[in-house]
């Protein structure tokens, strides 16, 4: 035996209102129409659910024993339904992001401020780990997204580009070196320097830059975040070359920045599992970050043209 559910429907409204007219203009329905849903529902159960009293409808036992059910069965989805109109209008909701720690002290926190503004209901978890595991945590969609840096050799991630920037060298104001415009290996040779990690790729690149022209850099200190190697800069342990990207959010009054060459370039990108389609939160956020990064590029072309 199957039953009805609109059936269901009219004999729950009658029970909260006490006749079947009440009930069909809760519906939306006619007085007969509802009378026949429920004479519908006693003959698919077999029993009668109500009897008339002096021209009012009263419940039998065994309706009185089948409303709890059939009540908290609707309002379960009536729940399913709130919960539907608060995902649609972003009232509710959990992103989960993995994100490089550069990025999360800088301009992520600026990105994030602006999202949740828009959707302050929604929670999110910011995630830093290893650039390895951040990628597995995306691919396998233990995170919704991520920020990556590229590039990124993966078939289980997409990636949306959000930014490109240069490589520079971050330095005291007073700094003998702050008198250049571009430094160069040859510029830089036996120079105390701040770089990050060993084995990165960008890393790699400025070793080879150095390796091309028979220059031995002199590393004085190895560092793995961007505001670190900015920070040990500002206090004249060696000059930092970074990305300008997150330099820019930790280059402090009496620092300074000068543009590295050869050019090394810096993308940043979006990052979904391929698995499956990216979620409404996780797009909303893409939306926000090529927002802030499309901004970031049309002011910076700016300066560049009145520089010009």
């Amino acid at each position: 035996m199957k039953l009805n559910l609109r059936s269901l429907e009219a004999f729950r409204e009658t029970m909260l209102s006490g006749s079947a007219t009440a009930a069909a203009a809760r519906m939306g329905l006619t007085q007969p129409a509802v009378s026949r849903l429920i004479a519908q529902l006693e003959q698919d159960a077999g029993f009668e659910l109500f009897y008339r009293e002096k021209g009012r409808l009263n419940p039998t036992p065994e309706a009185l024993m089948i409303y709890e059910e059939v009540d908290l069965a609707f309002g379960g989805l009536e729940r399913v339904d709130t919960l539907v109109r608060d995902i649609a209008q972003f009232n509710t909701g959990l992103l989960k992001i993995v994100a490089p720690p550069s990025l999360s002290e800088g301009v992520l926190s600026t990105i994030m401020a602006r999202f949740m503004d828009r959707f302050p209901k929604v929670r999110v978890t910011i995630d830093s780990r290893s650039t390895e595991t951040a990628r597995t945590m995306v691919a396998n969609r233990t995170a919704d997204c991520g920020f990556v840096k590229l590039p990124l050799d993966r078939a289980d991630i997409s990636t949306v580009v959000l930014s490109t920037s240069e490589t520079v060298c971050v330095l005291p104001s007073d700094h003998p070196l702050a008198a250049e415009d571009v430094l160069t290996p040859e510029r830089l040779r036996d120079v105390p320097l701040v770089l990050l990690g060993y084995g990165t790729w960008t890393r790699r690149q400025i070793d080879d830059a150095f390796r091309e022209r028979n220059i031995r850099p002199e590393v004085k200190l190895e560092t793995h975040t961007v505001g670190s190697a900015c920070a040990f800069a500002a206090q004249g342990v060696g000059v930092a070359i970074v990305n300008a990207l997150m330099a820019d959010n930790f280059v402090r009054a009496g620092m300074t920045t000068r543009v590295f060459r050869p050019r090394i370039l810096h993308e940043y990108a979006f990052m979904t599992s391929a698995l499956a389609p990216m979620n409404r939160l996780a797009a909303a956020l893409l939306e926000e970050a090529q927002t802030y990064f499309g901004a970031q590029a049309h002011s910076a072309a700016g300066a560049s043209n009145d520089s010009i």
